[in-house]
């Protein structure tokens, strides 16, 4: 008897394509090499990033492959260090931010009336002011920091993830399966730990992956502005900024915004990828 071999639907075939788009797999490993760079700074950086010399201004060469800044200082080796710097304090601005409106949008959705009311009435005070413009209010009121730049886009970040988890909360909460729990005297806590946070997994993977990119381009306009991290930290932003200064030494300012640009253009990709894997309306033929 021969086995008959069912063909996979068009829905999961277009879902596995997505992954194997090059666009996708550069993004993939544009991430990775960033990732690389900031656990290995240390290794990779042929200079101290702090370290001043008599070579001021000097551009690209041999020597110095990024040219060096108005202090002397290799900016290949500021750039790398600051992918140490910039990388982790925007995964720091994502987790925050995902965590405080991730809990406050189950809250909404699965409870609504008063608490729902509450907490989107606070979301959308918070919308109406630009991002930049609330992080920079709240950072300039708690003093120029890294930890303060953190606090202040988490607080002007939160409120996208809380939408779009209560929406998601909403489009399960009244399915049978939630009914026939709460019947079975199943409590709040198991059912939203159960069955409710599991359906909210894949909404809120895919705008983590979006808001990376949002949130390294963010942090980098507050340090611009000068209310990031401290110098002579070697933050991207904080780097464009010097650089702007004076657009004759370009090397000084171009290589930190390609490095910006990367991780955001690979942030905003690898984002895409992911919500098309997610996407329950894709279907085979279409």
């Amino acid at each position: 008897m021969t086995a008959t071999v069912l063909p996979r639907s068009g829905a999961r075939t277009r879902r596995h394509r997505v992954w194997r788009q090059p666009v996708v797999v550069t993004a993939l490993v544009v991430l990775a090499a960033w990732l690389a760079v900031a656990v290995l700074a240390g290794w990779l950086s042929p200079y101290d990033p702090l370290a001043q010399s008599a070579d001021i201004y000097a551009p690209p060469s041999a020597a110095h492959p990024f040219g060096t800044d108005e202090l002397g200082r290799d900016v290949l080796s500021r750039v790398l260090h600051g992918a140490r710097l910039s990388i982790p304090l925007a995964l720091a601005i994502v987790a925050g931010a995902l965590l405080v409106g991730g809990l406050l949008g189950l809250v909404a959705g699965y409870l609504g009336r008063v608490a729902d009311e509450i907490i989107m009435r606070v979301t959308d005070l918070v919308f109406a002011f630009p991002q930049i413009i609330l992080a920079m209010a709240v950072t300039a009121a708690f003093g120029p920091s890294a930890t303060n730049a953190v606090l202040a886009l988490v607080i002007v970040s939160w409120p996208v993830y809380a939408r779009v988890i209560r929406g998601a909360v909403l489009s399960i909460r009244g399915e049978n399966y939630l009914s026939a729990a709460r019947m079975l005297g199943v409590g709040p806590v198991t059912v939203l730990r159960r069955d409710v946070i599991p359906n909210s997994v894949g909404p809120a993977i895919v705008l983590a992956t979006l808001e990376l990119g949002n949130a390294v381009l963010l942090l980098a306009g507050l340090s611009f502005l000068g209310l990031g991290p401290r110098p002579p930290a070697p933050e991207w932003g904080a780097m464009v900024a010097l650089g702007s200064n004076d657009i004759s030494m370009w090397w000084v300012s171009v290589f930190p915004g390609l490095a910006i640009l990367t991780v955001v253009l690979a942030c905003n990709i690898l984002g895409d990828a992911i919500r098309d894997r997610f996407d329950p309306n894709l279907v085979g033929g279409r």
